[in-house]
């Protein structure tokens, strides 16, 4: 199978080697990969601050550089459901509309390409670790994927994985929320990373660089034992890749 490579901006910037590891996965599997020369990005950051007429010109390039392609993986729900759900509020050029919609069907979120598309819920691999799992809120509640990431993490013959108490509350990071409510942010990632430390895992595994990077920062300022990894890290790892 074919798949075009949709990598976020803070992937791209911040975390390239979940996009590369998922990268490393996707190819472990059989997928032959393309990537998408001078893509941007998605448009999510200002639709979230309310810039719906602006980030017009953005989406519609979006559209017209993917809506070709008979698979689009991303490591990132956040972004996956701005394309696949939020595009469709926005004021688009008529002729655009049928490519916006074909988009849609052939977004997908790396977790949720593996297990629903190819059906391969058990990689296998090693991984003798504890961990956890960190439901991000778009991952979760826009794409309703939930299971299928852990499918992926029970896959692996010899992990340790133990669910923390309340896995879907949200970790605090939201975009601009984080900064334009920074009191707010931080008691909710506290309570998060307090719930990581009582599960006794050593890693926090997740599906979006954005709430890993949220939650490691308040693990790492505080001492905390734990650590993240993206869930393409994980599964690398394990695999040997």
């Amino acid at each position: 199978m074919r798949v075009a490579l949709f990598v976020p901006c803070l992937s791209e910037h911040l975390y390239p080697k979940a996009a590369l590891d998922m990268v490393k996965v996707l190819r472990h599997v059989g997928a032959e990969i393309e990537y998408v020369d001078n893509q941007t990005c998605c448009g999510q950051p200002a639709y979230n601050s309310g810039y719906r007429k602006e980030i017009v010109p953005i989406a519609e390039r979006f559209i017209e550089m993917f809506s070709d392609k008979d698979a689009i993986v991303a490591p990132s729900g956040s972004c996956v459901a701005m394309v696949r759900k939020f595009y469709f509020d926005l004021d688009i050029r008529p002729g655009l509309a049928e490519a916006r919609k074909r988009l849609a069907g052939r977004i997908f979120e790396f977790t949720e390409y593996l297990v629903d598309v190819l059906g391969r819920d058990a990689l296998g691999g090693s991984f003798p670790r504890k961990v956890t799992y960190h439901d991000s809120c778009h991952l979760n509640r826009e794409l309703g994927i939930n299971a299928q990431p852990r499918k992926l993490i029970r896959g692996i013959p010899d992990i340790d994985f133990v669910e923390m108490g309340m896995p879907d509350l949200c970790c605090g990071f939201g975009g601009t929320f984080s900064y334009k409510f920074p009191e707010l942010s931080i008691a909710m990632v506290a309570r998060k990373c307090r719930l990581i430390e009582a599960s006794g895992a050593e890693y926090c595994i997740g599906a979006d660089s954005s709430c890993l990077m949220n939650i490691e920062g308040y693990l790492r300022k505080h001492g905390m034992k734990a650590k993240t990894l993206h869930i393409a890290e994980l599964l690398a790892e394990s695999l040997g890749l």
